[in-house]
């Protein structure tokens, strides 16, 4: 298995513990350290909307919690291929401004379009 394809899939199981009761959208998500440990995160809605926390900032604050910091790729796993929110951008940024990302439409076999944080946030703070 190759690492994308590694971090992929793990993208999409994280996304099935996702707590979405609000919205009904369901987003998970991998982050691949230089180390080359995945780390995982799921969006955990909540009734004040102002709380929830988006899967992209998920795994980045587990791997945060487990020492590692060095990012190279993340995977976005949702029903319709989305990209990160802003504030997830922003977050990235932090930490690994030359991200790969791979936003992945989470079906059966997911599909995914490989993409770059600079790309997508090229004028961050």
């Amino acid at each position: 298995m190759s690492q994308d394809t590694a971090l992929i899939s793990a993208a999409c199981e994280a996304r099935q513990h996702a707590f979405a009761p609000y919205s009904q959208y369901r987003v998970g998500a991998a982050v691949r350290t230089s180390q080359g440990h995945i780390y995982r995160g799921c969006n955990v809605e909540n009734k004040s909307y102002s709380l929830t926390i988006c899967a992209e900032r998920a795994a980045v604050f587990n791997a945060i919690q487990a020492g590692e910091q060095d990012f190279e790729a993340m995977a976005i796993a949702t029903e319709d291929g989305a990209a990160p929110c802003g504030a997830c951008r922003q977050v990235l940024a932090e930490f690994a401004p030359e991200l790969s990302i791979l936003v992945v439409t989470a079906q059966t076999p997911p599909t995914s379009t490989k993409t770059s944080l600079k790309l997508l946030f090229p004028d961050h703070f």
